[in-house]
């Protein structure tokens, strides 16, 4: 289900990218056509950021992305930065020797 998907991890950055990108092209085009593009850019870009799905609601499903997944029985959590790690506090100062 399309709903399914654009609650996902992949969903979501997918909605990121593609509103970062309607904003910069709209932007960089200069004209009012490329600001009401960048404007519209701002809907995906600042939903998937926030974890909200607006079009679930025209299937009757939440639009918050935790309750949708649970509704959807996807128990995944969708966090946008998984994976990455962060360094680890050094005991020991880097020395050269």
């Amino acid at each position: 289900m399309l709903v399914g998907f654009l609650a996902s991890r992949p969903g979501r950055w997918l909605r990121i990218v593609t509103g970062a990108g309607m904003v910069v092209g709209g932007l960089a085009a200069g004209s009012s056509r490329g600001s009401a593009v960048a404007l519209v850019g701002l809907g995906p870009l600042v939903a998937a950021a926030l974890d909200w799905v607006p079009s679930a609601a025209l299937f009757g499903l939440p639009m918050h992305g935790p309750e949708l997944r649970r509704e959807l029985g996807v128990f995944e959590e969708a966090s946008l930065l998984e994976g990455l790690h962060r360094p680890s506090l050094r005991e020991e100062s880097p020395t050269l020797h």
